[in-house]
């Protein structure tokens, strides 16, 4: 039995009443791994609304990605400026573009609202041409990094992204990381997956002058795909939401680890994070099944299989 239906209509209602939103460009993730799909749950999940904008699609399973079809730029920011004249945006999530274009399009509408905080992702293009990927990532550094607050991206990847002429035996730490970003424009770096010893990860906040936060958590066995849009998405709603940045990185870490606990695999290829871990049911090893109460009023309804009728 649904809730009555509470009546509350939308001018009456006060502005802090409302979930704060999140303007987030991603591609479409046909297996629900990554992409605009998991950043919509993600943000739904923490408390925000996201206002989708699609920048293109992937050809992929929960295994690897096969191909990648980029919209136009036109399309995508017509998308995104449609929305913004009608809904006020706290935050702007950047994910997967798929075309230099796309980011000189994204960047743009960044530029024309520069007092909103932009959260930018860099997932990992290794499934990509070479010289596509330089194209994008050479676009990315130009147009979306000076108007990024905070970057987001894995130790391996930000490392071969922002320093690949590193040549010192040790690995660079989130500081350093940090610092070459900070070159490009960006205050903050949320470097992931740092490799500690016995098992753990570290998860550092960093800015050109300090370590601001760190987390470590336990390595996980499996193989997951989205954990990083899951984490961005997170952050960004946090952002929105009210949360300073320490908080938020906190908070989003600690849920994208609830997310990995209760990982699934829907397919035959990698762990796909639980966003709404909270909305399964708890096992109760002790409730004992009324099957004769249990058992509905209604007789079953089997469905047909799908028959072509044309």
């Amino acid at each position: 039995m649904f809730p009555p239906t509470v009546s509350l209509i939308a001018e009456d209602q006060p502005p802090e009443m409302r979930p704060a939103c999140v303007l987030v460009f991603n591609a479409n993730d046909p297996s629900g791994a990554g992409g605009i799909a998991g950043d919509v749950a993600a943000i739904a999940s923490v408390g925000a609304h996201a206002l989708p904008i699609l920048t293109g699609a992937y050809a992929r399973d929960t295994a690897e990605i096969f191909d990648h079809f980029s919209l136009d730029e036109d399309a995508v920011a017509e998308q995104a400026r449609a929305v913004l004249e009608d809904v006020p945006v706290q935050v702007i999530k950047v994910g997967f573009a798929g075309s230099p274009e796309n980011l000189s399009a994204i960047a743009g509408i960044a530029t024309d609202y520069a007092d909103v905080p932009l959260v930018a992702y860099m997932p990992d293009l290794s499934w990509w041409d070479e010289v596509q990927i330089d194209l994008y990532l050479d676009a990315f550094k130009e147009l979306i990094l000076p108007q990024t607050t905070v970057l987001v991206g894995n130790h391996s990847t930000l490392w071969r992204w922002l320093l690949p002429d590193w040549t010192t035996e040790r690995s660079p730490g989130a500081r350093d990381l940090a610092r070459a970003a900070h070159e490009l424009g960006v205050p903050y770096t949320l470097v992931t997956g740092i490799p500690l010893p016995d098992q753990f990860i570290d998860n550092v906040l960093a800015s050109p002058q300090a370590v601001l936060a760190n987390e470590k958590f336990e390595r996980f066995e499996a193989v997951f795909s989205g954990a990083g849009d899951t984490l961005s998405a997170a952050l960004a709603a946090l952002l929105a939401s009210g949360d300073d940045l320490s908080e938020a990185f906190t908070e989003a870490l600690s849920y994208l680890d609830r997310c990995l606990a209760g990982g699934f695999r829907p397919g035959m290829g990698h762990v796909v994070p639980d966003r709404l871990f909270w909305a399964q049911p708890e096992d109760d090893p002790d409730a004992e099944i009324d099957q004769d109460s249990s058992s509905s009023s209604i007789s079953t309804l089997e469905l047909p299989p799908h028959d072509t009728k044309h």
